[in-house]
């Protein structure tokens, strides 16, 4: 190295421990590693050379401002600021810094995007789409039960991804019509399970010979992975002619906007979801409200201005 060249490269080494605290301490997952160093190799772009502990306010507001001027979108913008504010905790913590600069910057609000959800016709094509096997002829016939099984589920708990391939044999109670659900923090709750995803179920267990452990289970007879998930409602998704972009999370939309059109009350709706906040639910009565109101001015006759 030269004798003259500027020590640019130092203040770095805090965002290089603050990489190896997440994944030794924090147990961070290597995408959320990964997310955080972009975050941080951005802004250095911004301010090229400048020392992470001398950084103030209005240094990140500039570059708040840079972002939002270039078109990025809000969620973007807040994502890379969480990661900032995580770093400078992580400062903090280590005494490297006196405060957390970055709780004087106030974000841009997160864009309102209204769900996205399935009709109760589009519903009805899509549950009845496995009946067909899949497209592979290596794949054991009762893939198809279990696809139905999981698509059923989905539809009539209104579960999340991570808490429908976390279910084991156990969790489901026929007899009571219910499920034992493990959601975000560890938290349980008891879903009711309707009639049709009971009868998928106990179809798919008796063709696949499930009796205890995972409840939906690979060709390898491991536990199904969300990324196998995505894969099979895809599939289903084309076989249906539905968008094939429809997420899981969009049959958790359908079932929570489906509860409101039919007289649920947002109460109801919340626990059945495990939300903590009313407020994460509220976002459906907007939908529900939306669709009131295009349904009104389509067929009163004095909706609209002459």
């Amino acid at each position: 190295m030269k004798k003259n060249a500027p020590p640019a490269k130092r203040p770095d080494l805090w965002a290089e421990r603050f990489f190896r605290y997440l994944e030794a301490e924090q147990n961070a997952s290597p995408r959320t590693i990964r997310t955080y160093r972009v975050s941080l190799l951005a802004f250095r772009a911004f301010r090229p050379g400048s020392d992470w502990t001398r950084l103030q306010a209005v240094d990140f507001r500039a570059w708040m401002l840079e972002l939002m001027n270039s078109g990025r979108a809000r969620a973007s913008i807040r994502t890379r600021f969480a990661a900032l504010r995580a770093f400078y905790r992580f400062l903090l913590l280590r005494q490297a810094v006196s405060k957390n600069v970055l709780l004087e910057v106030v974000l841009p609000k997160p864009e309102r995007q209204l769900p996205r959800f399935l009709t109760t016709g589009q519903v009805e094509t899509l549950v009845e789409t496995p009946g067909r096997n899949t497209k592979s002829r290596q794949a054991p016939s009762w893939m198809a039960a279990r696809d139905a099984a999981v698509i059923e589920l989905f539809y009539s708990t209104g579960m999340r991804l991570s808490e429908l391939v976390g279910l084991n044999v156990a969790d489901v109670d026929a007899i009571n019509e219910s499920a034992r659900v493990t959601g975000k923090g560890g938290r349980e709750r008891i879903c009711p399970v309707g009639g049709p995803a009971l009868e998928a179920i106990q179809r798919y267990r008796r063709e696949a010979g499930v009796h205890a452990g995972p409840l939906f289970v690979n060709k390898s007879r491991r536990r199904l992975s969300g990324r196998s998930v995505h894969a099979l409602l895809r599939l289903r998704l084309r076989q249906a002619g539905l968008p094939a972009d429809l997420s899981p999370h969009k049959l958790r939309h359908s079932f929570a906007t489906h509860l409101l059109d039919n007289g649920a009350d947002l109460r109801s709706v919340q626990s059945l979801l495990g939300h903590a906040s009313l407020s994460t639910t509220q976002i459906y009565t907007h939908v529900t409200i939306d669709r009131l109101k295009s349904a009104y001015f389509a067929a009163h006759p004095r909706a609209s201005m002459p």
